[in-house]
């Protein structure tokens, strides 16, 4: 693998791992009791759409930038 791609599925990783802890800490996926799967797989519904809806309006409020800044220009301006 170059490095590029070792760089670029540790943070999915990252990624995908602040996700799970937004999901149980904010949202409560770690939160249902039942025993059922209908039950579980309706719980893990509701909370995936809370958690879109979350980050829909994360972007709505704050898009991101369309503009991309080289890391060059940032360190010549922090000099």
């Amino acid at each position: 693998m170059s490095k590029k791609q070792i760089v670029r599925t540790t943070k999915e990783r990252w990624r995908t791992e602040r996700a799970y802890e937004e999901l149980k800490g904010e949202l409560g996926l770690d939160h249902y009791e039942g025993r059922s799967f209908p039950g579980w797989n309706h719980h893990v519904s509701v909370v995936l759409c809370c958690y879109a809806f979350v980050v829909a309006e994360r972007v709505r409020r704050f898009p991101p930038s369309t503009r991309r800044v080289r890391p060059s220009c940032s360190l010549d301006r922090a000099a």
